[in-house]
């Protein structure tokens, strides 16, 4: 990887991050988005690169009136896309109309789902796809979806890291203990040392991995943030001390370079979350398949149990038999209010989690000055 595909990598995160910072509980672009999914209906809108965006469409609406929550939400009662700019400050078009290059490569299925993806393959603005039959929103950036999820769903793994957190914090702590009392005693072994920096990485990634469900919480993630850094503390100063201890050139800059896993172990770790994320597109692509297939399924063969009444149908049986005079049986409106009501299966609306490159540092390669390499495991004892 050249440095010019570093650099696109690092700008992507971070329009990512940005996307995700806007669009996190507590703003005003979220607020819309939640009428938006309460009124069971969708929307696309493109934010920033404005001009890029109006000369990939026609049509619409010219407005050039400020942002507010409230006319998103009105707006998006429209099938065309709505253009706001890079500020959240003015909304630009409403009704317009995309088209973006269809020789662009996309996974996704669904019409605004495919001109999301698209047009921020082709833009640098962030398209926000409303999916009105799933019920989903999701964030597209440079080709890439993030769907959001709500405050409930994030929490579940807020509170694994926490319990993960405070437990590597507790061990960590005793194996620092261990280490002064070994390094007094002048009986340190490497293992000794290794096992130490090894909690401290873990310590580290288990911080990153939180700090990425706090950007989502938004608002909702101050009482999480602070305490994660009740856990967290002065690691990292802590852990540059116990490196520059026993490394031959102690300098900080030196600190820096000797915090990376051997070049075989980060080899290994890049190929891995390749192949994850691949698994990742070709399970989002089959599960909006199977969406879109389950939509498709005509009404009465889902009154026969393959899916559901939707509410105007069951409102419109319910009317045919009050006029033919036939007295509709207790348990029987039961069923139908409880068809009325039946929602797709779990699998179809299952949130997947965009997998995430995060390092593994437990094996480590010493290399000596006649360029021999050999690696230690820090998990083996």
């Amino acid at each position: 990887m050249d440095q010019n595909e570093v650099d696109r990598a690092q700008d992507s995160r971070e329009r990512l991050r940005s996307a995700i910072r806007q669009t996190a509980p507590g703003t005003s672009l979220r607020h819309a988005l939640d009428m938006i999914i309460a009124g069971h209906m969708g929307a696309l809108i493109c934010i920033g690169d404005t001009d890029a965006v109006l000369a990939a469409g026609d049509d619409g609406f010219k407005l050039d009136i400020s942002f507010t929550a409230n006319r998103l939400f009105e707006l998006s009662k429209m099938d065309g896309a709505i253009v706001i700019d890079k500020g959240l400050t003015q909304i630009l078009r409403a009704n317009y109309h995309l088209n973006p290059d269809p020789s662009l490569p996309t996974s996704e299925t669904g019409m605004r789902h495919r001109t999301a993806a698209r047009m921020s393959l082709l833009t640098k603005a962030i398209v926000i796809s409303v999916s009105e039959r799933r019920q989903v929103v999701n964030v597209f950036v440079d080709g890439k979806g993030h769907q959001l999820r709500t405050v409930t769903q994030i929490m579940a793994s807020v509170n694994q890291l926490l319990v993960s957190l405070q437990s590597t914090r507790t061990q960590l702590d005793r194996s620092l203990l261990r280490l002064t009392t070994l390094e007094l005693d002048n009986y340190a072994t490497l293992s000794d040392i290794t096992e130490t920096i090894y909690l401290f990485e873990v310590l580290a990634t288990v911080a990153e991995q939180l700090d990425r469900l706090i950007l989502e919480l938004g608002s909702e993630g101050k009482t999480i943030e602070m305490q994660r850094d009740e856990f967290v503390g002065d690691a990292s100063e802590n852990y540059t001390l116990l490196v520059r201890d026993y490394a031959a050139d102690s300098s900080r800059e030196n600190v820096a370079r000797i915090r990376i896993p051997s070049r075989a172990s980060l080899a290994a770790q890049k190929v891995a979350f390749e192949e994850e994320q691949a698994r990742y597109r070709a399970a989002l692509a089959a599960q909006n398949e199977a969406a879109e297939d389950e939509a498709a399924v005509p009404a009465e063969t889902a009154a026969e149990g393959e899916g559901s009444f939707e509410a105007d149908e069951a409102a419109v049986v319910t009317e045919d038999i009050e006029e033919l005079g036939i007295a509709q049986p207790s348990d029987l409106a039961d069923d139908a209010a409880a068809d009325a009501t039946t929602e797709a299966p779990e699998g179809a609306s299952e949130v997947l989690a965009e997998p995430v490159f995060s390092l593994d540092y437990s094996i480590w390669g010493i290399e000596y000055t006649d360029g021999t390499v050999v690696e230690f495991d820090s998990r083996i004892h």
